[in-house]
């Protein structure tokens, strides 16, 4: 992969506590608890700054019964990045925990698939069962930013700059993309929902939110096709981020997680998880 390296940062924001049989398609066997972490991430590089999802707030978590940490655009500027001089967002897709906030980037131009914005205003969205992923007023304002054109429309794949590529998903929701950043270690894949959990994708075993539970056992393979091994995929919402990861220094421990060096230890893999199951 061409291009700048980019410093490639995760931001952790809120958290949640679950158990494994909230994870997997079908439950899982070894019921227990599984908690769950929400992120934001930075690609910085080049001179640009690319801000990939946006978050919820505190309004949002409270309704959501979700603990929130810290507001994730206000944590930019321990990073040196101004919100409002940030002129690209990509947008993985538009469920509440990734699209929050998008008010506070003034300027930016947002990046999303044309398939999510489709799927979030059509004829799905009158089932519960999906659309309870979504907040109505983020959507709507995902519009509103379209009449003001300052969206950006992508049907499938497509290189959003040099060293950052976009690559269309489906499944969890569907319109879903995932982000390839080239960095000092090589491409790292930014998963965010195509696998939620590195067990998720070692097991073959879907999140339960699924618009496609085909295109998502897919996005797993696509995952893997474009990194150059299982350590350098990075999924949406895993713990293990922050644990494997250093932070940039002494003073974001636990908030902020550097991706653009090797992780310090072993996630789960398929070839592991076939091993021991």
């Amino acid at each position: 992969m061409t291009g700048p390296e980019y410093e490639l940062f995760a931001i952790r924001y809120a958290a949640r506590e679950a158990r494994r049989s909230d994870h997997f398609i079908g439950g899982d066997p070894h019921d227990g608890p599984m908690p769950m972490d929400y992120f934001m991430w930075l690609a910085r590089g080049g001179g640009r700054s690319f801000v990939i999802d946006t978050g919820f707030n505190a309004e949002v978590a409270a309704r959501r019964k979700r603990t929130f940490l810290r507001c994730p655009v206000q944590t930019l500027a321990l990073l040196d990045v101004d919100p409002n001089a940030v002129e690209d967002v990509i947008l993985t897709h538009l469920h509440y925990d990734h699209v929050g906030n998008f008010d506070r980037f003034p300027v930016a131009r947002f990046h999303l698939q044309e398939r999510e914005l489709a799927y979030a205003t059509g004829r799905y969205m009158r089932y519960p069962r999906l659309a309870h992923s979504f907040e109505v007023e983020d959507v709507c304002g995902i519009v509103r930013l379209n009449y003001a054109r300052r969206v950006l429309f992508y049907d499938g794949d497509a290189e959003l700059a040099p060293g950052i590529t976009l690559h269309a998903a489906g499944g969890h929701s569907a319109g879903l993309q995932f982000v390839r950043v080239n960095t000092r270690r090589g491409p790292v894949v930014l998963a965010s929902d195509v696998s939620h959990f590195y067990e998720n994708m070692a097991s073959e075993r879907p999140f339960t939110t699924s618009f496609h539970i085909g295109e998502m056992l897919e996005g797993f393979d696509r995952l893997l096709a474009l990194a150059p091994d299982e350590s350098h995929i990075v999924p949406g919402h895993d713990p293990l981020v922050m644990k494997l990861y250093p932070p940039p220094s002494s003073a974001l421990e636990g908030i902020v997680a550097r991706l653009d060096v090797p992780p310090s230890g072993d996630a789960p893999t398929r070839a592991g998880y076939a091993s021991n199951h």
